[in-house]
């Protein structure tokens, strides 16, 4: 709304008084009803000023108009609609000092009530927001196309910004990886990415999960009108949508797979044709990942290697037989899947996030024994770490029997320890005698130091274990199997 289009509309009957042609084409922001002599606090810029002139008096009348025009001066107003019921018309004074300072004045004629003016510059500017603040119709019409024929979400980003010259906006996932950005935007860290999502719009699209669903992110939020930010938001939820369709046949691709790696007896050309199926390279390095949430083992445990896989690099995702979701990926280091598995974990929280890897192979036919290894990582993981925790374990990193011990079921390793151990499992002495000894390779001497005994308890203590154990101390065998009942029982087992 237009200073002008105030004087234009005839039910509010206001009568310029001066007022130059520029002047009247200017852009108002709001308007501001006052009756102090120094408005200036209370005034802001591009706003029509409403004053009742109860603060001008004929005594020093031209003083005052002078303070209170210099005052709108300074603020910046729009206009002065200045009141005519006080003083039954508008003092030359204040028209005189309106001159001098270049502000426009108009009278209000005594029969018009105030409301009148603020509910008509409101409603006016209202409309016209409502109008700017949206994507532009052709805009719309565009992107609706463009998200019909199955455009990405870099496409829509840029097309939905052109007309922005300087609006910098992203497509986020919770774990901070970037799926689009406008022209020449400058590369979020993913970390730092991730801390960004509560300044960002939820982009709603059905059939996807925690860990992929997009956000759209503008670092300055004035780039752009909040309607217009939430129409984007839309097209690119119906993008994302389509992109969850086409991936639903892919993922029945990648489940072929699975079945064949985990069925007996078949030849590598086969493995090889479905690995090729699945958009991958026919020669490795490949390496499989196994994954579950808690007790939920499919579904949202897909979605969450679908989201590793998108921060690394290429590979199929999908879900084996006994619903355990599975991937194959192709080149991948594990330590950069190491390093974005806490970020995927943290996008659901209280959901633990277990997973496993292994060796990487450079055939498809050694693709099942690299599952296998995949599902004792995995295993591992679950132990590792620890109630409600999330951990990618791999298996060719289990060197020590302590990390070996780890992808042993827990209720494997509580019945070895209780089995091995028997009634020596209640006697706090002895374990801690029989930790000590095993721990300094079955030192008499240095048993006896460590615990501050004489060498002949260690000596009647060891008896005592081996009494209840059934087992020879002096073997290395009977050593071994202590020492690993010893582990099972700990916690980091």
């Amino acid at each position: 709304m237009h200073v002008e289009h105030l004087l234009q509309d005839e039910s509010l009957g206001l009568r310029l008084l001066w007022a130059e042609d520029a002047q009247l084409a200017r852009e108002i922001s709001g308007v501001t009803v006052t009756d102090l002599e120094d408005p200036a606090r209370f005034v802001r810029r591009d706003e029509v000023v409403l004053s009742g002139l109860v603060w001008w008096s004929a005594e020093d009348g031209p003083g005052r108009a002078e303070r209170f025009v210099s005052a709108l001066r300074g603020a910046g107003a729009a206009a002065l609609l200045a009141g005519e019921e006080t003083h039954g018309s508008v003092p030359d004074d204040l028209v005189e000092a309106c001159v001098r300072h270049g502000v426009p004045v108009a009278a209000v004629p005594a029969h018009i009530m105030f409301r009148a003016i603020t509910d008509t510059v409101y409603l006016g500017r209202w409309g016209e927001l409502s109008r700017r603040h949206t994507l532009p119709e052709n805009v719309r019409g565009r992107l609706s196309r463009m998200a019909a024929q199955g455009a990405g979400p870099e496409a829509i980003v840029a097309t939905a910004f052109a007309h922005l010259e300087r609006a910098v906006a992203y497509v986020l996932t919770p774990s901070g990886r970037t799926v689009a950005s406008t022209p020449g935007a400058r590369e979020i860290p993913v970390g730092k990415a991730a801390g960004l999502l509560a300044e960002a719009v939820p982009v709603d699209a059905d059939g996807v999960s925690p860990y992929e669903r997009w956000h759209l992110y503008l670092p300055d939020p004035d780039d752009a009108p909040p309607r217009m930010v939430h129409e984007l938001a839309s097209v690119l939820g119906r993008c994302q949508e389509a992109r969850v369709r086409a991936r639903a046949e892919e993922r029945r691709t990648a489940d072929e797979l699975g079945a064949l790696l985990v069925a007996p007896g078949v030849d590598g050309a086969t493995v090889t044709a479905a690995v090729r199926a699945c958009g991958l390279p026919d020669e490795g390095p490949y390496r499989v990942l196994v994954a579950e949430t808690g007790a939920q083992r499919a579904g949202p445990a897909e979605g969450a290697l679908a989201e590793v896989v998108a921060h690394a690099g290429q590979g199929a995702v999908g879900r084996l037989a006994d619903g355990t979701a599975f991937a194959v990926v192709c080149g991948i280091e594990v330590g950069a899947l190491q390093d974005v598995w806490p970020l995927v974990a943290a996008a659901e929280n209280g959901v633990p996030l277990h997973g496993g890897t292994g060796a990487p192979v450079d055939v498809a036919q050694a693709l099942n024994g690299a599952l296998a290894e995949a599902r004792y990582g995995l295993a591992s993981a679950r132990s590792i770490a620890g109630p409600g925790g999330s951990a990618l374990a791999d298996a060719s990193a289990l060197t020590g029997l302590d990390a070996l011990l780890t992808g042993v079921p827990a209720e494997v390793r509580t019945a070895y320890s209780r089995t091995v151990l028997g009634e020596l499992r209640s006697n706090a002495v002895l374990l801690e005698t029989l930790e000590t000894f095993l721990a300094r390779d079955g030192s008499w001497a240095r048993t006896a130091q460590a615990l501050h005994l004489h060498v002949n308890t260690v000596h009647y203590r060891i008896g005592r274990i081996e009494h209840f154990t059934g087992r020879d101390l002096s073997r290395l065998y009977d050593r071994l199997d202590l020492w690993a009942a010893l582990l099972c029982r700990t916690e980091s087992a």
